[in-house]
């Protein structure tokens, strides 16, 4: 009896409160290569510890920018070995970045929404207080 009461304060996928954290946000994408965004992306591989606690407190954006890091898909053998490093090195912190995204409805579904899994994402940058940039090592859906 406890199981299906216990159930209901979980919030139900058809509540239409992650579609409409979405659709307050401009999700947005772009292409670039490993190599052009390598500084960015190291930088924010970086910052990764500091930004794991303004993913898990973060509610709206204005704007979500996914970069898609083509040439650093697993189809096209992985980051290159200067981001693939700084992952390694900081890869605790990455795994619970990924982990945040997940439990984060916002980020979860702005990701979803471009086919990026978690697990492709390499880090995040807030640029201000409305806007994520959101590096991910795959190809944008066909």
């Amino acid at each position: 009896m406890a199981a299906p009461h216990s159930a209901s304060a979980v919030q139900p996928l058809h509540s239409g409160k992650p579609a409409a954290a979405i659709v307050d946000s401009d999700v947005r994408q772009e292409e670039a290569l490993s190599r052009t965004e390598a500084g960015k992306v190291i930088t924010a591989i970086d910052r990764t510890r500091d930004n794991i606690g303004t993913v898990r407190k973060t509610t709206k954006l204005d704007t979500v920018d996914i970069v898609f890091l083509t040439d650093a898909a697993r189809s096209e053998g992985g980051p290159p070995p200067a981001i693939e490093n700084k992952v390694k090195q900081h890869q605790e912190d990455v795994a619970e970045l990924r982990q945040e995204i997940e439990a984060n409805a916002l980020l979860f579904n702005a990701i979803d929404s471009r086919r990026v899994q978690a697990e492709d994402v390499l880090a995040v940058e807030f640029e201000n207080p409305g806007k994520v940039v959101i590096y991910a090592a795959a190809k944008p859906p066909k």
